[in-house]
């Protein structure tokens, strides 16, 4: 069984999700279907229907959230001074192409945000990242074309 590589806070939120749709969602789910059902014929209510959707979409979802945090291994972040990129450290890169600073902290597949400032470790870039060190130039193919980055900081 492969582990999911995760930060203490991004496994956190994703139990506090879980928690959330197990004690808030699912139960409100069911007194929806339960009302619904009260209004009489099935065939022809679009509120049953529409609750029966929902109560898919949330079991789908609490079910991948229990995989996927079965699965977990929180890998904290190393409190040794930051000589190279490694899971949960933060690197303020330099794109050689558009001539700007960009701040990412590297996290597991789950917890990617780009928008955000966190990238997958098993992206293109995470992955390009990994092992090196402040200075070092870094070329990743990406959905944009090959892109060059420069290594400003490891935090």
């Amino acid at each position: 069984m492969d582990k999911i590589p995760f930060t203490k806070d991004g496994l956190d939120k994703l139990r506090k999700e879980l928690n959330h749709l197990l004690s808030v969602e699912r139960p409100a789910n069911i007194h929806s279907i339960a009302e619904a059902r009260s209004h009489g014929d099935l065939s022809e209510n679009a509120e049953y229907h529409a609750a029966k959707e929902r109560q898919s979409f949330l079991e789908g979802r609490i079910n991948e959230l229990q995989v996927v945090i079965g699965k977990s291994e929180v890998i904290g972040v190393d409190e040794d001074p930051p000589d190279r990129v490694v899971f949960g450290r933060t690197i303020v890169l330099y794109n050689v192409q558009t001539e700007e600073e960009v701040s990412y902290q590297l996290v597991g597949p789950y917890e990617s945000d780009p928008e955000n400032g966190k990238i997958s470790v098993s992206s293109p870039l995470g992955q390009a990242l990994i092992g090196r060190r402040e200075g070092d130039a870094v070329k990743v193919r990406t959905p944009k074309g090959m892109q060059e980055f420069e290594i400003l900081e490891i935090r």
